[in-house]
């Protein structure tokens, strides 16, 4: 074989598969805009099935639960048996859950499609990270940031297609958005066809290549990486789950417009999402982690002090910021834990899932008993946590620059 060939066929396994990254991407986009149609909904379902926060609060924790639940396990098994059409069919059970929810005519009801939806997810999330890993061409960072930020955008569209859309002609038209998850589920056929064929041949190759971090230093990082999600994602379930109960409360304002504020918020998450895998490239995603989580307690602080204008202005830094910290939390996981990409994509999801259920529940109690202000005046001292991330050991180093682009 000449050299010129050999060349070749190592930037076919090592150059970054841009064409799959946006695929991915976009699908994370149509499924997390599904999965935010849920939360969005809350206060017309709270009004039409007289529901209380702790009720609103049990939807979040079946949703995330049922996530948090099975994605560290879908995520290892992948790593020992890959089945690369397994991103279309937990695609296709969202989308079973998505007209569920279109048609419920009960609270009960409104359970099993949560419940459905997060099952989905837990099959999604765990594999198509692993995708943006195999496409990455080792820059990690800006891969797990373009198929993140893929979900923060759909994200933040749910609440404004609901706002537009589902409010003004009721919970049915839900089901408009199946075309949405058949869209998806047709543009995953395809990346698992490239997953088939080239990349689990990019994912072997670079675990040949990586050196575990020593199990002292696996358990502390791990340690500390728990008690930086618990801090993230309380503070994100506060004001996802019940950000515009606390504007409709606190400030008087429509359900509409609430929503659009929510818009606002989730749009800022979505551009620190994209933010905080290529700074973490150049970096380090140490680096990354701390700043991130650390950096929004002064915005924090501020927010359930200031005015309507001012509360609408903290939350685009606060979503900017706190939204930096996930990609380098995966990256740096992955590279701690090398050859068990699946397994970490889904431990790490699955927590933040976690976490965000067990806030969801914990926060709307807390908030039938002391009030939506009290809460949030309490959430605000949660980033302090962020200063866990000292303890964290250089595992992931920085790189100069990310490898070339070649087309997927």
């Amino acid at each position: 074989m000449s050299d010129a060939l050999t060349a070749q066929r190592l930037r076919e396994h090592s150059g970054t598969a841009m064409g799959v990254l946006v695929a991915i991407s976009a699908c994370h986009m149509m499924n997390d805009m599904i999965q935010s149609l849920l939360p969005a909904l809350y206060p017309m379902l709270k009004d039409s099935y007289a529901l209380t926060f702790g009720q609103i609060g049990l939807l979040t924790f079946t949703f995330q639960f049922t996530a948090s639940l099975l994605q560290p396990l879908i995520g290892a098994w992948a790593d020992r048996s890959p089945r690369p059409y397994s991103l279309a069919a937990g695609m296709g059970i969202t989308l079973c859950g998505l007209l569920l929810l279109a048609f419920a005519g009960s609270y009960a009801l409104l359970l099993c499609a949560a419940a459905l939806i997060g099952t989905g997810s837990s099959v999604f999330h765990p594999e198509s990270s692993r995708v943006a890993r195999m496409a990455s061409g080792g820059a990690h960072g800006l891969a797990q940031s373009i198929f993140q930020v893929g979900g923060n955008i759909g994200s933040s569209t749910g609440p404004l297609l609901a706002a537009f859309i589902v409010l003004p002609h009721g919970q049915w038209t839900v089901a408009w958005f199946s075309a949405v998850a058949l869209l998806a589920m047709f543009v995953l056929m395809h990346v698992g066809r490239w997953y088939s064929t080239h990349g689990m041949q990019r994912l072997a190759q670079g675990a040949r290549h990586a050196v575990a971090a020593p199990r002292r230093q696996v358990i502390v990082a791990l340690a500390v990486l728990l008690g930086l999600i618990f801090s993230k994602y309380f503070y994100l379930a506060s004001l996802s789950s019940y950000y515009t109960f606390y504007l409709i409360e606190h400030f008087h304002v429509s359900v509409r417009s609430s929503q659009l504020h929510l818009f606002l918020f989730l749009a800022a998450v979505a551009a620190g999402g994209l933010i905080g895998g290529p700074l973490g490239d150049r970096l380090g995603s140490k680096f990354i982690i701390w700043a991130s989580i650390l950096g929004v307690l002064p915005f924090s602080l501020l927010l359930p002090h200031a005015n309507l204008l001012w509360t609408a202005i903290l939350t685009v830094p606060i979503g900017l910021i706190l939204a930096s910290a996930f990609p380098a939390i995966i990256v740096y996981a992955q590279e701690l834990l090398p050859g068990r990409t699946g397994a970490v994509s889904g431990l790490f999801y699955g927590l933040a899932f976690g976490m965000g259920s067990v806030g969801a529940a914990v926060l709307g109690v807390l908030a039938d008993h002391v009030g939506i202000v009290t809460v949030y005046r309490l959430c605000a001292f949660l980033p302090a946590i962020g200063i866990l991330a000292a303890l964290l050991p250089d595992v992931h180093k920085p790189t100069s620059r990310p490898a070339a682009a070649i087309p997927a």
